[in-house]
């Protein structure tokens, strides 16, 4: 009779296999990437341990945790072991790691150079697949005010509207406005639209006595700033 195959369980490995037991007795820190989204997912398929079967994953996206975290529900579940509810969780945890980094990010309430620029808005635009345009709005002392999200559209652009963006920094009492918005494409290059609004913005502004100090255009890694590249 042949031997049934049954799934690689953790529980069915031997002690100083387990991933839990090593965080638990060893720390977070002690765990391979692998090992922990082996824990997320509990047990691999009839051919793979969850630590191969989390390594084969990994490997898709070349270890790269940002690109594991832009993986959709679908994508994840055309890893055989991969169900749906172990597909939710994964994405479930890859979204928390982001917030995470944008409440770090906001405790840095105060603007003195375009890298704090890039450190507040990077979590909240650098993963997107679609397009957005933010305003950052600040008072003399280049401490943020609010952050307002203007527009949201696909990967080709958005569109802004410079009264709205004017009403609202009259109505915070901001003295000066950044731009900010991310090229999901991963091009720093400004394109011909993106000048055209920071102009525009900027003459508007002018006339109300408010300044605009930067636009900042935000990929994954990096970012390109107007200002840097005297450009504004």
């Amino acid at each position: 009779m042949l031997d049934k195959k049954i799934p690689f369980s953790i529980k069915n490995w031997s002690q100083d296999d387990r991933p839990r037991e090593k965080l638990l007795y060893k720390g977070q820190a002690a765990l391979s990437d692998a090992e922990l989204v082996a824990i997320l997912i509990g047990s691999g398929n009839r051919e793979e341990s969850a630590v191969d079967l989390s390594k084969r994953i990994l490997g898709s996206v070349d270890n790269n945790l940002r690109a594991l975290g832009k993986l959709s529900i679908k994508q994840l579940m055309t890893f055989k072991g991969i169900g749906e509810a172990k597909a939710i969780t994964i994405a479930a945890t890859m979204e928390l790691g982001r917030r995470r980094r944008g409440e770090e990010a906001v405790k840095q309430n105060k603007i003195t150079s375009s890298a704090s620029v890039f450190d507040v808005m990077q979590p909240v635009l650098g993963e997107l697949p679609h397009e957005e345009f933010w305003i950052i709005y600040l008072n003399n002392s280049n401490t943020i005010l609010q952050k307002q999200q203007l527009s949201k559209g696909g990967i080709t652009g958005t569109l802004v509207d410079v009264r709205l963006t004017l009403k609202m920094a009259l109505e915070l009492g901001a003295t000066a406005l950044i731009l900010v918005h991310n090229h999901p494409s991963g091009t720093l290059k400004p394109s011909v639209a993106d000048k055209q609004i920071t102009q525009k913005l900027k003459t508007a502004a002018l006339s109300l006595d408010i300044k605009v100090l930067d636009h900042i255009i935000i990929t994954e890694r990096a970012y390109f700033s107007f200002a840097d590249e005297n450009e504004m």
